[in-house]
């Protein structure tokens, strides 16, 4: 990279910066430097049901959303112009090569070049369960057991117990739901047997139908 491709793109961090700066000043910081309820002219939220403040919650989460957004750019806009003093700028962190010129130019605090961003993100798009679980080891982890040789009482077995009793969900959120009694996970599955063979028939004594090999049951 030449020194005034280097320095068009160095002048071109300093602008981004100031916007964002400028950005974050006239909203001062996205209105998050005062609590929700003065925002909203309200003593307190803590008793309300969330379905009475739902807008300003949601305008809360974008807000906070779009700070932590600014703040990230802010980030890497630094990053990118320590990388430019010390001589590294546009090099690809994860595989070293030189990140392409054109890339550079439409997002000019990038750390990776093309090919290596399209894979993190698809294995960020391809991850079945959140990061986190990887060091949540237990007791601490999910010990949803099914499909293996464990019948004790796991994870799920806990939670299905404790949704019984409600969750925030309703029959219209989840498909397959025809009542509140099913909005939880696996709702229909049998609880405190391990085969349904294990199930206790709940039948009274005279509907049991009788049994041929019982000589005490024949007619």
């Amino acid at each position: 990279m030449d020194s005034e491709q280097l320095n068009h793109l160095k002048k071109r961090l300093l602008e981004e910066k100031e916007r964002i700066a400028s950005k974050l000043n006239s909203t001062s910081d996205f209105q998050l430097d005062q609590p929700l309820s003065e925002s909203i002219s309200e003593l307190s939220v803590y008793d309300n049901h969330p379905a009475d403040i739902a807008t300003e919650t949601f305008e809360r989460e974008k807000d906070l959303a779009l700070f932590n957004s600014t703040q990230e750019v802010l980030g890497k806009i630094a990053e990118a112009l320590e990388n430019i003093e010390k001589g590294t700028y546009g090099i690809c962190e994860s595989c070293g090569r030189q990140i392409d010129s054109d890339r550079l130019e439409a997002m000019p605090y990038t750390t990776f070049c093309i090919q290596c961003e399209r894979e993190e993100e698809e294995e960020y798009i391809n991850r079945e369960r959140p990061v986190e679980e990887e060091v949540l080891e237990p007791p601490f982890g999910r010990t949803f057991l099914d499909g293996t040789d464990v019948v004790g009482t796991d994870g799920e077995d806990t939670w299905q117990k404790v949704a019984r009793y409600g969750t925030s969900d309703s029959p219209s959120d989840l498909g397959g739901a025809d009542s509140y009694d099913d909005t939880f996970y696996d709702a229909q599955e049998d609880q405190g047997i391990v085969e349904k063979v294990e199930g206790v028939i709940n039948h009274s004594p005279e509907e049991i139908p009788p049994d041929p090999s019982n000589p005490d049951q024949r007619d």
